[in-house]
């Protein structure tokens, strides 16, 4: 029999199964909220250059210890719905400027516990969606007001954006090192197209080297490859030469069916050797006559053509991956060739210098390639010194961190300080806004205000200093003409002039903290098919 509605949100007949949950009403929004808050409390211990690392324990027993707000999100197994959107919004933060997740968490964490608060006394969500949004027009307003424009060749300026980016991460140990191999690798790889400026982080690859400390790594303007040599007596430094990339086999191929040959005499025996010996020659011919004094193959190479070219003192490797031939290509400026009929001076690629780096490893001798294309290089390695282990892929990601952030910079030309400055100028800003808002609105901007004002709390708490103190003698700060005030490394309010940061990152993350927010907010009923 149809039961009358009970306003739970369940409809006069069951369309649901009866294990179904519905919950409406301030229930909602409670649990939303803290979900949200749980979210932004689980990362804001590992914000800023004081933030502490995360120890996560796998189900499988591996372990990763990281204060990347990416790495964290990946890792977690999240099961509810609001928290999922939390963990999506991670990923668009990470995939659109590969930097900034953890202050974007913060930001969207305190935007919902700001409007739960707001939602209890009575507040109508879509009157809270349109005071945030109004609030971030006047954000993103006072953000365009304070940009920095820069040059790509500003290195100094791109090397602070750098350092601040590795600020708090393994990487830091060693930041005016690596943070000037990171802005020369993005100046190597930059290219300029119709008069705009490209810098793909694609182009600049991180190797592990495996021995040594953070100081010993360095900057190869080309490739480093890892591949065991066919040959031992193959030249193992080279200068000033040429390169051959080649997709086809320097060797007899196969025939792709089934056949036999009868031979009647030792003659026809012998002739047929001699015709496989000239095939092999021309091939070695080939080769040599292109003037390649390096030949990198992605199929095989026939031990007599190798002997042939290692004699003429050329450095052949084969059996590469099809994608690290591709790579070399492009970085040296050489042309896949798949077929020796094609291969001329206008294939060939150029490098200023080759050396084979051998290292003696626990299991096997490694053997490393460097070819160093010089500064119109294609492709960049930063080659990262210390152990093969959990350290070194934190300094990876710290390195990677530094390296989307110097590249946003280079491609827009805008930097903005760091240390919340930004944050607590256009907190300043939205309040002053708000006084001319005579509408419900207002209670929604200073709610968004408030929640901006949570990026310099958690700087100043997660340097041992009570936030509360630090925001008022900043707002002072800011109010008193010091518009270059913010959260200092030590954790005190003062002149920032040494964190920098992407306007574009900051942008993103703070609009993208925003959407999220009002999406959630949009939400009146959460029905769970689990009954939980």
């Amino acid at each position: 029999m149809a039961q009358p509605n009970d306003g739970s949100g369940r409809a006069p007949v069951a369309i649901v199964r009866p294990t179904t949950s519905v919950t409406s009403g301030v229930a909602v929004t409670q649990k939303l909220v803290s979900a949200a808050v749980a979210f932004g409390d689980l990362l804001r211990g590992t914000f800023g250059p004081n933030g502490l690392d995360k120890m996560m324990y796998k189900t499988s027993g591996e372990t990763a210890v990281t204060n990347d707000g990416a790495k964290i999100v990946a890792e977690l197994l999240v099961k509810h719905p609001a928290a999922k959107a939390f963990v999506q919004l991670a990923e668009s933060q990470e995939n659109a400027c590969g930097d900034g997740v953890t202050g974007c968490l913060i930001v969207a964490s305190e935007l919902m516990r700001e409007a739960g608060r707001l939602l209890e006394k009575g507040l109508h969500p879509l009157v809270l969606v349109e005071g945030y949004q109004r609030a971030l027009e006047v954000t993103l307003s006072t953000l365009d007001q304070r940009v920095v424009r820069i040059l790509p060749t500003d290195t100094d300026r791109l090397m602070a954006v750098a350092k601040t980016a590795m600020m708090g991460t393994t990487a830091e140990t060693g930041s005016d090192h690596l943070a000037q191999c990171i802005v020369n690798a993005a100046q190597t790889v930059a290219t300029n197209q119709d008069g705009v400026l490209h810098v793909r982080t694609q182009d600049v690859r991180m190797a592990k080297r495996g021995n040594g400390s953070i100081a010993d790594s360095r900057l190869v303007s080309g490739l480093i490859l890892e591949h065991r040599l066919d040959l031992d007596r193959l030249p193992r430094n080279l200068s000033n030469g040429t390169i051959a990339v080649l997709s086809c086999p320097l060797e007899i191929e196969s025939a792709s069916r089934d056949s036999e040959i009868e031979v009647t005499s030792p003659d026809q025996w012998v002739a047929f050797m001699d015709a496989e010996e000239t095939q092999l020659e021309q091939k070695s011919q080939a080769v040599l006559a292109s003037g390649a004094t390096l030949v990198f193959c992605a199929e095989g190479i026939d031990p007599r053509v190798l002997h042939r070219l290692a004699d003429a003192g050329v450095f052949a490797l084969a059996n590469l991956e099809r994608a690290g031939a591709e790579d070399i290509a492009a970085a040296t400026g050489a042309m896949m060739i798949d077929h020796l009929d094609s291969l001329d001076d206008n294939t060939l690629g150029s490098f200023e210098t080759m050396h084979i780096e051998t290292l003696e490893g626990d299991d096997a001798r490694r053997e490393r390639l460097h070819i160093n294309a010089g500064p119109n290089a294609g492709l960049a390695t930063v080659d990262v010194g210390g152990g093969d282990g959990v350290a070194s892929e934190e300094i990876i990601r710290g390195l990677y961190d530094a390296l989307c952030s110097v590249t946003s910079a280079m491609e827009t030309g805008e930097v903005l300080l760091g240390g919340g400055s930004l944050h607590m100028a256009a907190s300043l800003a939205i309040k002053e806004d708000a006084e001319s808002q005579g509408g419900r609105e207002r209670l929604a901007m200073e709610a968004f205000a408030r929640a901006l004002e949570a990026i310099p709390a958690s700087l100043a708490t997660n340097a041992g200093h009570d936030h509360l103190d630090t925001l008022l003698t900043l707002r002072s700060l800011h109010r008193d003409g010091s518009p270059n005030s913010g959260v200092q490394h030590t954790g005190h309010a003062g002149q920032i002039d040494t964190a920098w940061s992407s306007a574009e990152t900051l942008a993103h993350a703070i609009e993208a903290a925003c959407e999220t927010a009002c999406g959630l907010l949009r939400v009146d009923q959460v029905i769970s098919a689990r009954g939980d």
